[in-house]
């Protein structure tokens, strides 16, 4: 099998509760999916998609993300799909970093290999250790009773865990924490500042947390004064956007003496390196968080996917992001009930594409 072709689509996804408004004044309504579709010799089609949180979340930013594939699409033509980490090392080979752009492409890559094999990818990564599984919903940044009044809401929806959002006055997020709590109830809450808060605001929001019942996610912008705020606190900690590579983790566990990690599918290159760095997570004792930094019905597979195929006692958190928007593409996809998510058993990904709900493509590599 050899890829003859790649399809790029732009895919808008609005906020089903209106507003997503994270620290330092994010907010946004919808995000820019780009979706990817690798055409093969033999007719098997696979579907990758990436969707960066805007442009000030990570480096990633959705024109980033084409100029990207745009940039590794020739270098691709010919290769055997199923051989995913030679499709990785050519990509590699091609650019440094780009990590949206080459996590399209390897969920696309994971979707032929399964409908090649008749298998999903739940199988092909070893198998499911949960036929379904805890969703989170994260909870934008907003006055301490709206966020309460949210959490109250998708809590009857059968939602469990809550990434509450903070990293703005500290002295305000210790108000937004509590009432996030009092509403959570037995719910997990995680307070994420998304590395929001300076040090000396994280050391304040720390100790105002202090008997709080949650956990504090990513307090700094980098590891080493997220590392100090460990100093000054019991919280248990958990690290995301600054845990890119093996060495990463490792400064994530010894430095911080975070025991959970949120791994992201388009910061770390897809479902491949995903699954590298979940499993070295493992191996050093933590828990981990398996999402993406947004997305639709494609990103949702993958994630469910990976989810299924992570112990139970391993697994922190996992996001379907297609309960979050609005707009979809698949006709066939990753369901959830009552705040639990499933993985699909069809081939691949599971999912079958709706291309009239995407149009023309944005640009064709043949």
């Amino acid at each position: 099998m050899k890829i003859i072709g790649l399809d790029v689509y732009e895919h808008l996804l609005s906020y089903a509760h209106g507003q997503y408004a994270m620290s330092g004044g994010r907010v946004a309504t919808h995000q820019v999916s780009t979706l990817v579709r690798v055409r093969t010799d033999e007719g098997i089609d696979g579907w990758g998609e990436c969707c960066p949180l805007g442009g000030t979340y990570l480096p990633d930013f959705p024109n980033g993300v084409r100029a990207a594939i745009a940039e590794l699409g020739p270098g691709l033509l010919g290769l055997d799909p199923c051989q995913t980490a030679v499709v990785r090392a050519q990509m590699n080979a091609t650019l440094l970093g780009a990590q949206g752009g080459k996590s399209a492409v390897d969920i696309a890559c994971w979707d032929i290999l399964g409908k090649t094999t008749n298998k999903p990818v739940s199988m092909l990564l070893g198998g499911v250790l949960q036929e379904d599984f805890p969703l989170y919903e994260a909870v934008p940044l907003a006055e301490p009773h709206q966020m309460a009044e949210f959490i109250a809401a998708r809590r009857e929806a059968g939602i469990t865990c809550f990434q509450v959002k903070v990293g703005n006055d500290p002295r305000d997020d210790a108000r937004r924490a509590a009432a996030a709590v009092e509403a959570a109830g037995q719910s997990r809450v995680i307070c994420d500042a998304n590395g929001g808060w300076r040090l000396n605001d994280a050391i304040i929001a720390a100790r105002a947390m202090a008997d709080l019942p949650i956990y504090l996610e990513q307090p700094c912008r980098t590891t080493a004064d997220s590392a100090r705020v460990r100093h000054v606190t019991a919280l248990p900690l958990v690290m995301d956007e600054t845990v890119v590579t093996p060495a990463d983790l490792y400064d994530a566990k010894a430095q911080v003496e975070a025991g959970a990690v949120n791994l992201k599918l388009g910061r770390l290159g897809g479902i491949g390196p995903l699954r590298l760095m979940r499993d070295l997570a493992v191996g050093l004792g933590m828990t981990v968080s398996i999402e993406d930094t947004w997305g639709g019905d494609i990103v949702t597979a993958a994630v469910a996917h990976l989810a299924a195929n992570t112990a139970a006692d391993d697994l922190l958190s996992v996001s379907f992001f297609n309960d979050w928007t609005n707009e979809h593409v698949a006709t066939v996809g990753p369901t959830s009930h009552a705040g639990r998510g499933r993985a699909t058993t069809a081939p691949g990904l599971g999912v079958e594409v709706d291309l009239t709900a995407l149009g023309e493509p944005l640009f064709t590599i043949s």
